[in-house]
């Protein structure tokens, strides 16, 4: 009996310290470093992403951003911002974003082809930017999507046909 009591102590004991491990604390906070990477990117005048500290837990107290009951970023609204400079690959870490809302702003370089991961995402609004280059063959993957404002860019090319792929489009 009390050999089965020390193996349950020592098993708890184990996976306390497996999850106060460093590794699982830089997982936790991977969605703040994706965010954060993307402030890195930007030249922000006003100071609208000022609250935007790396050095939090977890990004869900930062102004503009929105997450859900597990401090997961679900939504970041940074409409009409006077933001510019251009968007980074890391925003595709954010697993359960389902509004991006960077339009009107005057945000340029290539669409992230990374923005394909998000397959949570139901809006996507980067109009009135200054986008370059193609439309990412990869928005086709996001099956959730039913916004997708692109206009008013300096996009080229066709549009993908990945994105008749998607049945929950609504506004293109």
């Amino acid at each position: 009996m009390e050999r089965k009591v020390g193996d349950f102590l020592f098993a708890w004991l184990l996976i306390l310290a497996l999850l106060m491990h460093p590794a699982w604390l830089v997982l936790g906070n991977m969605e703040g470093d994706a965010l954060h990477s993307l402030r890195s990117n930007l030249y922000d005048p006003n100071n609208v992403l000022q609250s935007w500290d790396p050095t939090l837990v977890n990004p869900c107290t930062w102004f503009h951003v929105t997450c859900n009951n597990d401090n997961s970023v679900i939504r970041v609204d940074l409409g009409n911002a006077a933001l510019s400079g251009q968007l980074v690959p890391q925003l595709g870490l954010l697993k359960n974003l389902q509004y991006l809302e960077l339009y009107s702003n005057n945000i340029s370089g290539p669409i992230p082809s990374d923005l394909g991961n998000l397959t949570t995402l139901v809006s996507l609004d980067l109009y009135l930017n200054s986008f370059t280059g193609l439309i990412p063959d990869t928005l086709g993957k996001l099956s959730k999507l039913r916004f997708l404002r692109l206009n008013n860019n300096s996009l080229m090319g066709p549009i993908p046909m990945s994105l008749t792929n998607i049945s929950a489009l609504q506004v293109l």
